[in-house]
């Protein structure tokens, strides 16, 4: 069981990882924002429970449309209690359901088939870009937040038989390693391509030095879950976003 420090300390690892283009911090809160781009660099985020701030919402929602963007508040075990009860009774809808999973890593094995760059290409990014789904008007933004992750990143690409066929990466530090966007070209899926991918990453993590591994993944991802949970991820805490009825990304 996780107590609120090592969640804040999780927290604090996601969103260096995933840098926000810009931050704002309004009591106990950090709203970060991207130009639109991914629900967790475009949202408020808690940071303290103990801390009541019944005018966020109002803040939130100033800042983000003085930005055209909507208020989106994404809710850990840091939320105050009574936030997302306000939240609900404002009109504002629950959305993506989220896991925060961790595993204990193993002594990194002897290699595998994942290319592990130490800074992004614009071969990657493209690839990246396209198995991710990346609109084309949110490349540029999409390359700025990649390209500004200042720790140590693995850019990791797998192949078969000379071709791409698979991208992600992951970000270290403190110990841990965090393992984002891990995408498969979709002729390739099921066939244990994202378990090669994903353990290549978290060989890179062991070589690092990091002991435990990260990530975040939608409840509706069950094709995701099951792979985490054979590798032996097991869930530390949820989120979940609340939103004015507003979709903009399903990027948890």
């Amino acid at each position: 069981m996780v107590d609120l420090a090592d969640i804040r300390a999780m927290e604090e690892r996601a969103f260096n990882a995933w840098p926000a283009q810009q931050t704002v911090l309004f009591g106990g809160w950090v709203l970060r924002l991207s130009g639109g781009y991914t629900k967790r660099a475009n949202s408020a985020n808690p940071l303290d429970p103990s801390v009541p701030s019944p005018s966020v919402k109002q803040a939130a929602e100033d800042l983000y449309a003085g930005h055209g963007l909507p208020a989106i508040f994404r809710l850990s075990p840091l939320a105050p209690p009574e936030a997302d009860r306000a939240l609900d009774a404002a009109g504002y809808t629950l959305l993506d359901p989220s896991s925060v999973m961790l595993v204990e890593l193993q002594e990194a094995g002897a290699g595998s088939k994942v290319e592990i760059a130490e800074t992004p290409s614009p071969a990657w990014l493209d690839g990246f870009a396209a198995a991710n789904g990346i609109a084309l008007a949110q490349r540029a933004i999409h390359d700025r937040m990649v390209s500004s992750i200042t720790l140590p990143t693995a850019f990791a690409t797998l192949r078969e038989n000379g071709t791409a066929i698979g991208f992600g990466l992951a970000v270290s530090e403190r110990e841990m390693v965090g393992l984002f966007d891990i995408a498969i070209a979709p002729a390739e899926r099921g066939r244990g391509r994202g378990r090669a991918l994903t353990d290549g990453l978290l060989q890179w993590g062991r070589r690092s030095g990091a002991r435990t591994a990260y990530l975040q993944v939608r409840d509706q991802n069950a094709v995701a879950r099951r792979l985490y949970a054979a590798i032996g991820f097991r869930e530390a805490y949820r989120y979940h976003y609340r939103v004015p009825n507003v979709v903009i990304d399903p990027v948890p």
